[in-house]
């Protein structure tokens, strides 16, 4: 805050609003967007992953893994996605610290579950009660960016097992007459071409990935959805220094503006890697 801003109530006009939109909450608001970013930044790649390796699994030679694959994709596609975010991250903290409480204290007599509650012993708690604040902060964003993953990879597999199956199967085959081993015609072969069928699906991922970023306020994350909330909700004069009527219209105004922008700067970077990964390759249509 600046020095001028020290009387809030001897400001009116654009030195109020000035003042206003550089508070110490306001800030936190701008860095929320960061958070935002940075979620999707960390997600993308890590739900690919998620999803490669179960298209992988879906299609393996092997049964038990196979299941594992189809499973993990029929699971997550059949449970609406606010049940399973909200039921991962309780999972996920729980289960952490329950395998924690084993290891750290053996020796613990009274009972882990009573009733509604879950009580480890202090030292099994992750992260612990004397840690800094950012430590919290970053523990849970981990488990929410876990979470997306888990989520959107199922997703994500599903449309690259189907961009595998697209591929040419003749293709496939005439690197195998060659000489080719399974594996290296599915790393030279398969791997390479099925982007060019995969991105339009990942595209439309990435899309809903960007709309699902306001469920970080459901998962205890301060991001932007609440920070609007927090700060739009009318203030008075007893609670704050800057009080004001209900303003939650404009907060979430600009929240649909960062929206907005996203996805059209999105739309045009699939439009181009489509075009990109596509050029040379055979499809449906013939070579483009």
């Amino acid at each position: 805050m600046f020095e001028s801003c020290a009387d809030p109530e001897a400001l009116d006009g654009l030195a109020w609003l000035a003042c206003y939109l550089t508070t110490g909450k306001h800030f936190a608001f701008y860095g929320a967007f960061g958070t935002v970013l940075l979620l999707l930044a960390v997600t993308a790649p890590l739900a690919l992953l998620f999803g490669l390796a179960g298209a992988m699994a879906t299609r393996a030679g092997f049964a038990p893994l196979r299941w594992l694959g189809q499973g993990y994709v029929a699971l997550v596609r059949g449970v609406p996605d606010i049940a399973l975010f909200l039921f991962f991250v309780i999972a996920l903290d729980q289960g952490i610290e329950w395998i924690k409480h084993q290891a750290v204290c053996p020796d613990w007599s009274e009972p882990i579950r009573q009733g509604a509650n879950f009580l480890v012993c202090p030292q099994a708690k992750v992260p612990l009660g004397t840690s800094p604040q950012w430590v919290h902060e970053a523990y849970g964003f981990s488990l929410a960016v876990f979470t997306f993953a888990l989520v959107f990879g199922a997703f994500a597999a599903n449309v690259l097992l189907g961009a595998m199956k697209a591929v040419p199967r003749g293709q496939v085959e005439t690197a195998l007459a060659y000489g080719m081993t399974p594996r290296q015609a599915f790393r030279r072969i398969t791997f390479r071409q099925m982007w060019s069928y995969a991105l339009p699906g990942l595209g439309n991922l990435w899309m809903i990935l960007i709309k699902a970023t306001p469920l970080l306020f459901l998962l205890g994350v301060e991001d932007i959805v609440y920070w609007a909330r927090e700060l739009g909700a009318a203030k008075t004069p007893r609670f704050s220094d800057y009080p004001h009527p209900d303003w939650r219209m404009w907060y979430f105004a600009a929240l649909l503006v960062f929206y907005l922008a996203m996805t059209s700067v999105s739309e045009r970077v699939l439009a181009r890697l489509v075009a990109r990964f596509a050029r040379g390759q055979a499809t449906a249509g013939g070579t483009t």
